[in-house]
């Protein structure tokens, strides 16, 4: 930076101050960035190395702007901004920079004082180029006019010291000092002005200040010469004329007046106003200085087309002239049409034929010309028309037949459009409804519908709900229920079985119904609403009766009847399985409740017999014995299917005897003298039964084997075809009710059969849906059931009625429209101002209306909103009365004729007459002036003849009832003139008679008055107030030289802070004083405001004692020719509490390790407070219970310290709120938060959730199996919290423990590395070390315990009998041996334990069942009955040991007992192997040999005479005895021994086989059989042991037999061991 030469180096004089700081530095303003200002590390003794430790910073106090910066790497502080002393300090002497260096570790604090010296920087400015000055050449010698004073923002000598002029002819300038120091210059008047000779003059005056080098500013002062107020103002035209369209946008130019005044200056000046406006005319504005004529308001050409209006234009002081402005307003197209109903029939019965009217449309629009034709029409395709009447009137009226049902409301909406340009159009919507008409009768949702209810149901039972719906609405769609009389079952009426509830449709019984009494019937219901006439229709409803089973089985045979028993006779020859009896027993009820099975309930020995289940065929067991009692007891119980099941029992009486003499208690039975008679019948028919059975088995016998067919062909016929399909759910079964499947059966008699094989086969169900896939019954399914199968069902529905509503009258309106070109049909004439209900005329007379019609035909007065609220029409009377208030002016205004047309609206037909008022205008209002009193102001040197336009007075009437004449008040200066232009209008001039002289009268008051011409004559007075003016020749004054005044900060805006006062000794313009600042600063400005009449200064912007705390400023006083004086103001601010704390935080530890000891400083913050004084006082605190706190250091700076030991563990985080306080009244505080993190130590150990961990797993589990998984958790945290597990080092059972299991060092899973075995060991433990990952980890370990589980995996072994090779293990029974005598006992253990090694015995094979058992857990073995002589003498038992394991194992040994008192008896011993000479071997080889020879040669020769006879293969030998095709069994049944409910079809086949001894019933199991656990089915085994296969059975896997579709173990028991007797003929067929 240069100043004149001067180096560019400053020396800064460093100045220590113990009071304020610790450095002070002085230095010019405006240094450039970067200049060192001194170096504070030398200053203050600090060591530069340790400055950027120690963070060293410069920070401004308080909230001010950081000018200068240290620099770290030498301690230098240097300029960091640009400091200009003029913003900082402004017109202060001293101007000094608080800034303050901080160091932290420890902290410091060292105030720095930065005093700002001033440079001449700044030029002297004024605050206007131009200074304007206006002087009346008038003005005499010596006169002075003060000047607005230069200002320069620098101080002491660099400001303003001197003023200079330009030379000139006329004026000199004289400097002043003021008592501050500052200089203002005057203009001294040296020689009168001449404004002939020279109007204006501009004259250079200089400012320059005492700087070096010096600065200047200049201005230039331009004076005026004003003369004297001679001329009026004159206007270009005395009337103008102008044209605008309505609607013109606000502040639309209309028209420019011109007036000009040959004076200058102030009395040239002319100024425009409206004499009079009314409120009509108040829509245009007159700029007073252009006199441009503008819109102010809305402009509509409806309301008034014409304005005329009268504007004054008048000078500086008073003198004025007027014209006439006329305005025309054009017509625009602004209005859209308006539609109004006038009339509307709604609702429209849906049965009103085409072309009916049904309503009445208006259309208005208040636009004229073209803008006003209108054209209306419907946009939607909906059933109406408009039907164009007379004068915008509108017939709406249908096009076709309406239908409520289809469309029960139409929402129209009718738009009209007018022809102007742009066409403007409107809507209006007009909702329709149709009202109901009764044409639509009931109908039921379905064509017929189907009730099932079972049998014995209550009365009141709900059957089902028939619904019927009609479109109609309310009563006629209302739908009611009945039942139609007609039907009869078993001759009682259909409705005494039935009832409907009229209103919901529900149909119940009425009694209980019967299914064996009747299945179902059927009944007609009747739907029908409640229209006028009512329609309906019927439906058919057919009520099935289910069956419930509420009959018991009737046996049939036995006949139980009075004290007679039945009594059987068996042989005591007779066989197991031999027919004994039958028990026949019949069920009234149907399907599955028919279903009967029979029971034997007791038994004298409950061995002996056996009773079919299905067939109630009572046979022996087994053989009779001569130990069986000979009187045998049997009670059968005969059950149906039924739920729930019913039964009934009988009692059969059997005698076992060969002959009826030798049954002694015979002799004790009740005998019946018939009795004999009919045992010798029945003895007879058996015996010719018998014989004609065995004959034809005979010749079947030698047919078959005479016609030699091929087997195949044999059983052709015998298969059972598929019938026919019948519906799934019902099948026609001999009539016995409802059964879900057929059952075929089907007889086979093979050649040479003996006996008769009763089997079940599979069902013939190929087509049988599942369960839950049935059909539900269609209605026609049951056509057949009621006769109706040949044709398709009747449909029953109502008769159909085809509603055609009455043919309505359509009515022809004719319109006689009378157009008239005058006003309209009539044309009444009547006053303004009659009173309400005054009658104006007899319309219904004058039209020749009958007044009796008016009320009937809607006569109504019609002529829009604005019309209708001023007339009415009286329906009584006919007369048109007045409805409010009409007044002309208010309707018409000035016009001349005043008409308001309206029209009369008739209906049925349309008529419309239009109707003209003619308002007569009457002398009702007074004239007025504009104002009360009219100002005018004279100078009193005015000449005699000068004249003053006076404002005319206003009369609203017109004609002779407007203003005729004006008078003025006698007096001495002033008379009255009044013309009349050619418009009638007239102008009022006050003529001055004699000169003013305001030393005599300073003003006068006279009265003028206005007279119309009405009767009686009305009149308005004004005051004219004439002000003299006088000469300015005085300048203003202030009251005081210096104001003081105080203010607190924060005052509100438009607060008075004080009000300067100027007197001026001259009158009117001269004396009037206005108000300006002359000289203050832009900061000033923006705060004050000075009123330029009062002088008030008030607030206007934020007065902030921190930013200036004192104002000064100059305001200069002018009067209305320029003279003007000046004032100080000095303005204090007082310090008000308005400053808050502001926390800074100046260095701050984050996150804080956890381990820090109290008392360690965390961070550093600063408080400061803007205010002074008390206000700037702080106090800080923590409010928080957190284990830190504040510790104060210097001026304001706090130490964050803790004050006791962190856990992160327990609280990671800190929200830490400081709060600062200051002193001041009221006291202001402030919050700042600070969040501290606390860092992770590790100082935690892993921990485990449990204290001991114990796993039970199973033996022979793999290796890699999941034990279990332990879980560690550690608080700490990432790798101090992050758990690895690991095997502590341990021995297993010799082992070490890494060799059985393993873990996951992440999971904590752990995993088996081999199998256990229970019976080795039974439980083990080891530890598991959770270990984090921390520096140094930390680690934990805790014990986890393995109980192994046993698994049965160990056979029993069988201690006794020992199966050793060669010996046989025979234990001998006497034949004396009663029932329950323990013969033996088999011992075994199992390796495994507990309910593993639960043993139980079970006898799988024996020579005789029936003769022994053993003890299912003890393993003893005992007879079940007393051994006899029929017993076979050796006895072989298999017996199984089972184990309790899942799954169980099994071993077998085998016992043999011989049945003997003496081994000798025992011939078979010599058979059994034993130990002698190798000869006895070689003969037993031999005879072994032998016997197997026979017999296969045996079997050999037997399988030829097989193949010889049937000729067929084996697989087509049976294939005619297998039922085709099998269908699917549902899944919810099984075919098991005939028990339960079967949803498939039984196949009965009887094979006759040739040898057959015994009739064996048994079941083929079906192929879709359910699961054995959901059925009764007996297993395979249990047929293995019946045929001694177990062990080649074991060994083969279970296949399906292809030809058959059978099991191989099903085959087993198809063809018994007739067959297949070697199990080398099993195995052939595997």
């Amino acid at each position: 930076m240069k100043l004149k030469g001067l180096s560019t180096v400053f020396f800064l004089t460093l100045q220590v101050g113990l009071v304020f700081g610790d450095m002070s530095y002085s230095f010019p303003e405006e240094m450039e960035r970067g200049s060192v200002i001194g170096n504070i590390a030398t200053d203050l003794g600090l060591d530069v190395s340790k400055l950027s430790a120690r963070k060293a910073r410069i920070d401004a106090e308080g909230n001010n702007k950081r000018y200068c910066d240290i620099n770290l790497a030498n301690g230098d502080i240097i300029v960091a901004d640009r400091i200009d002393r003029e913003a900082l300090c402004g017109k202060r002497a001293s101007c000094v920079l608080r800034q303050e260096l901080v160091l932290e570790n420890p902290l410091e604090l060292h105030r720095i004082s930065l005093n700002i010296i001033d440079i001449n920087d700044n030029a002297p400015q004024f605050k206007k180029d131009i200074i304007s000055i206006e002087i009346q050449e008038s003005a005499g010698k010596g006169n002075r006019f003060r000047l607005d004073e230069a200002h320069d923002a620098d101080t002491g000598q660099n400001t303003i010291q001197s003023y200079l002029i330009q030379d000139n002819a006329h004026f000199t300038i004289h400097v002043n000092t003021k008592g501050g120091g500052g200089k203002y210059c005057e203009l001294v008047l040296e020689k009168e002005l001449d404004r002939e000779e020279r109007k204006e003059m501009s004259i250079l005056l200089t400012a320059t200040d005492g700087g070096s080098p010096h600065k200047s500013g200049t201005v230039l002062i331009h004076v005026t010469v004003l003369d004297a107020n001679d001329n009026a103002p004159v206007f270009s035209q005395a009337v103008y004329r102008a044209s605008i369209p309505e609607n013109s946008p606000l502040d639309t130019v209309v028209i420019t007046v011109q007036a000009t005044d040959a004076d200058e200056g102030l009395n040239g000046e002319v100024k425009y106003e409206f004499d009079h406006i009314s409120e009509e005319n108040n829509v245009f504005s007159l700029d007073e200085t252009t006199g441009e004529v503008t819109v102010t308001g809305s402009i509509d050409y409806e309301e008034l087309s014409t304005y005329e209006i009268q504007i004054t234009a008048k000078d500086g002081l008073g003198l004025a002239s007027s014209c006439t402005l006329l305005i025309d307003i054009q017509d625009v197209n602004d209005n859209a049409p308006i539609t109004f109903i006038k009339s509307l029939t709604n609702p429209i019965p849906e049965n009103v034929a085409a072309g009916t009217e049904v309503g009445i449309i208006n259309v208005q629009d208040t636009d004229s010309e073209n803008n006003r034709q209108v054209r209306c029409f419907i946009q939607q395709d909906v059933p109406f028309k408009l039907v164009s009447s007379i004068n915008n009137y509108y017939s709406l009226v249908t096009t076709s037949a309406l239908d409520r049902e289809l469309v029960s409301e139409y929402n129209i909406t009718i738009t009209a459009t007018d022809e102007g340009q742009p066409p403007l159009s409107s809507s209006k919507s007009v909702k329709l409804s149709v009202a109901d008409v009764n044409d639509n009768p009931p109908v039921f949702d379905e064509e017929s519908y189907s009730a099932h209810v079972p049998e014995n149901n209550k009365a009141g039972h709900s059957l089902c709900s028939v619904t019927a719906r009609d479109p109609d609405w309310r009563q006629n769609g209302t739908v009611l229920y009945s039942l139609l009389p007609g039907g009869e079952m078993n001759s009682i009426p259909v409705t005494a079985y039935l009832s409907v509830n009229g209103e919901t449709g529900v149909i119940q019984a009425q009694t209980s119904f019967d299914y064996e009494q009747m299945r179902s019937f059927r009944v007609l219901v009747m739907a029908r609403d409640n229209g006028s006439p009512p329609l309906s229709s019927n439906v058919t409803v057919t009520v099935f009766i289910t069956d419930v089973n509420d009959n018991s089985p009737q046996i049939l045979y036995p006949a139980q009847e009075g004290s007679s028993l039945m009594t059987e006779l068996v042989p005591k020859t007779a066989q197991g399985g031999s027919l004994v009896s039958k028990v026949i027993a019949v069920d009234a009820d149907s399907g599955q409740n028919a279903w009967l099975s029979y029971h034997i309930i007791k038994s004298t020995d409950p061995e002996l017999f056996a009773i079919g289940l299905h067939s109630g065929e009572l046979k022996t067991q087994r053989d009779i014995s001569e130990s069986d009692s000979m009187r045998q007891d049997v009670v059968v119980a005969v059950r149906d299917n039924g739920n729930p099941v019913l039964s009934a029992t009988c009692t059969m009486i059997l005698l076992v005897s060969d002959n009826l003499a030798d049954v002694p208690e015979l002799k004790d039975m009740a005998y019946d003298e018939n009795n004999s008679k009919l045992t010798t019948y029945l003895i007879l028919a058996l015996v010719s039964i018998s014989t004609f059975f065995l004959t034809f088995i005979i010749v079947l016998l030698g047919i078959r084997f005479c016609r030699r067919r091929k087997p195949r062909m044999l059983f052709d016929g015998a298969v059972a075809i598929p019938s026919a399909y019948l519906p799934p759910n019902y099948a026609d079964v001999d009539g016995s009710g409802t059964l879900r499947s057929t059952y075929n059966y089907d007889a086979y008699l093979t050649t040479g059969s003996r006996t008769s094989d009763f089997k079940f086969a599979r069902s013939y169900n190929d087509n049988t849906l599942l369960a839950d896939q049935t059909l539900v019954k269609r209605p026609i399914d049951f056509d057949d059931a009621f006769g109706d199968a040949e044709g398709t069902p009747e449909k029953t529905g109502g008769s159909t009625m085809e509603y055609r509503g009455h043919s309505m009258l359509v009515l022809t309106w004719g319109f006689a429209l009378f157009v008239r070109f005058t006003a309209g049909d009539l044309s009444y004439s009547i006053p303004e101002e009659m009173k309400r209900g005054s009658i104006i005329g007899n319309i219904a007379k004058d039209l020749g209306v009958d007044v009796g019609t008016l009320s009937l035909r809607k006569a109504r007065v019609d002529g829009g909103e604005d019309y209708q609220r001023h007339v009415d029409l009286d329906i009584k009377t006919g007369n048109i009365v007045v409805r409010d208030r009409i007044d002309r002016e208010e309707l018409c205004g000035d016009k001349a004729l005043c008409t308001m047309t309206f029209e009369l609206v008739l209906e049925s037909p349309l008529e419309l007459h239009r109707i003209s008022l003619v308002i007569q205008d009457v002398n009702d209002n007074s004239p007025t002036f504009p104002k009360d009193t009219i100002k005018l102001e004279i100078r009193e040197s005015a000449v005699k003849g000068a004249r003053y336009r006076v404002v005319e007075a206003h009369d609203a009437d017109i004609g002779q009832n407007a203003v005729q004449l004006y008078n003025l008040q006698t007096n001495d200066n002033f008379a009255l003139s009044v013309r009349s232009d050619s418009d009638g209008f007239k102008n009022v001039e006050l003529v001055l008679d004699k000169e003013l002289d305001r030393e005599i009268q300073h003003d006068l008051n006279l009265v003028l008055v206005a007279v119309d011409g009405g009767t009686p004559q009305r009149s308005g007075t004004a005051i004219i107030h004439v002000t003299v003016l006088d000469a300015n020749d005085n300048a203003p004054v202030f009251s005081q030289a210096v104001y003081k005044a105080s203010l607190p900060e924060n005052a509100h805006l438009d607060t008075v802070l004080l009000k300067v006062s100027a007197s001026d000794a001259d009158e009117g313009v001269n004396g009037e004083v206005t108000y300006e600042f002359s000289r203050i600063s832009e900061k000033a400005k923006g705060i004050f405001s000075l009123n330029d009449k009062t002088g008030e200064i008030n607030v206007k912007g934020p007065v902030d004692f921190e930013s200036l705390s004192k104002y000064e400023m100059r305001i200069e006083a002018k009067d209305g020719y320029g003279l003007s004086s000046h004032c100080k103001v000095m303005i204090d601010i007082t310090d008000m509490n308005d400053n808050a704390p502001v926390i800074y935080l100046k260095s701050m530890s984050n996150p804080i390790p956890e381990s820090v000891p109290p008392g360690t400083e965390v961070g550093i913050v600063n408080v400061q407070d803007r205010d002074s004084e008390n206000n700037g006082q702080v106090r800080c605190v923590i409010q928080q219970n957190v284990p830190f706190k504040l510790v104060p250091s210097v001026k304001n700076y706090y130490s964050l310290v803790t004050t006791e030991h962190l856990d992160r563990e327990l609280l990671s985080d800190y929200n830490i709120t400081i709060t600062a306080t200051d002193d001041g009244s009221p006291p202001l505080s402030a919050s700042k938060s600070i969040q501290l993190s606390v860092a992770d130590v590790n100082d935690n150990p892993p921990v485990f959730e449990k204290e001991s961990y114990s796993v039970y797993v199973r033996e022979n589990i793999y290796a890699g199996s999941k034990l279990c998984s332990v879980a560690a958790k550690d608080p700490d945290w990432r790798q101090n919290g992050t758990v690895i597990y690991s095997l502590s080092a341990g021995v297993v059972d010799g082992s070490p423990v890494s060799s059985f299991v393993t873990v996951n060092g992440d999971t904590g899973a752990i995993q088996t590395l081999r199998s256990f075995d229970y019976e080795q060991f039974k439980s083990f433990s080891f530890q598991v070390t959770g270990r984090d990952n921390g520096s140094p980890p930390l680690s934990n370990n805790v014990t986890v315990n393995v109980f192994v589980t046993d698994v049965n995996d160990n056979l029993p072994q069988i201690l006794y009998p020992a199966a050793e090779r060669n010996s046989f293990m025979t234990e001998l029974v006497p034949k004396s041996t009663h029932a329950g005598s323990l013969i033996s006992k088999v011992i075994a253990v199992d390796g495994d334990s507990g309910q593993n090694a639960w043993l139980s015995y079970h006898i799988i094979k024996s020579t005789d069942p029936g003769l022994f058992t053993i003890g299912l857990h003890s393993g003893e073995i005992r007879t079940q009955r007393d051994i006899s002589e029929s017993d076979n003498m050796k006895q072989n038992i298999i017996v199984t040991v089972k184990d309790n394991g899942e799954p169980t194992l099994s071993a077998t040994c085998t016992l043999h007992l011989l049945i003997s008192d003496n081994l000798a008896e025992v011939p078979e011993l010599s058979d059994m192997p034993y130990d002698e000479a190798d000869s006895k071997v070689t003969s037993y080889l031999i005879i072994a040999l032998v016997s197997v020879s026979t017999l296969f040669l045996t079997f050999i020769i037997v399988a030829l005479g097989v193949r010889f006879c049937h000729r067929r293969k084996p697989k087509l030998l049976f294939e005619g005895a297998v039922a085709i095709p099998g269908g699917y069994l549902p899944p919810s049944y099984a075919d098991v021994d005939g028990t339960g409910t079967l949803r498939s079809g039984y196949n009965y086949d009887t094979y006759l086989t040739t040898g057959s001894r015994t009739s064996d019933f048994k079941f083929v199991s079906n192929d879709n059989t359910l699961p054995a656990e959901q059925t009764l089915r007996k297993a395979s085994t249990d047929f293995e042991e019946a045929f001694g296969v177990s062990d080649v059975f074991s060994e083969v896997k279970r296949k399906r037999f292809v030809s058959g579709g059978c099991l191989m173990e099903n085959l087993l028991l198809c063809f018994e061991d007739h067959i297949f007797k070697d199990k080398s003929d099993v195995l052939r067929w595997k």
